[in-house]
């Protein structure tokens, strides 16, 4: 379902305020695809790119095409693992937010 863009600004200038919702929208996208769960990953990531710095900023800072990074990360998309990492680390540097990674013990 396409996005209206009052809905879009909304979470845009919410995503530029705010740190803990950045960190939300890339932590929920990682989470997702480190589940294996890659549609939903992909779609959270979309999203997070969408409210943080756009596909064009994201095509510059990549050198890529906006237009193909779209196509990566939509409902069909298949990122290579570079293509995925590249995304991620520019993400980190142009939202502020870091990664990291823990192990943690699954109860079975």
């Amino acid at each position: 379902m396409p996005l209206t863009r009052s809905f879009r600004e909304t979470v845009q200038a919410r995503a530029q305020r705010d740190i803990k919702f950045r960190q939300a929208l890339l932590g929920e996208a990682m989470q997702a695809l480190l589940d294996g769960n890659l549609e939903e990953g992909r779609a959270a990531l979309r999203s997070c790119i969408n409210a943080t710095i756009g596909f064009e900023k994201l095509g510059t800072a990549l050198g890529r095409s906006p237009k193909s990074l779209m196509r990566m990360f939509g409902s069909s998309g298949n990122p290579t693992a570079e293509n995925l990492l590249a995304v991620i680390g520019v993400l980190q540097a142009k939202t502020g937010v870091r990664l990291q990674v823990r192990a943690v013990a699954h109860a079975a």
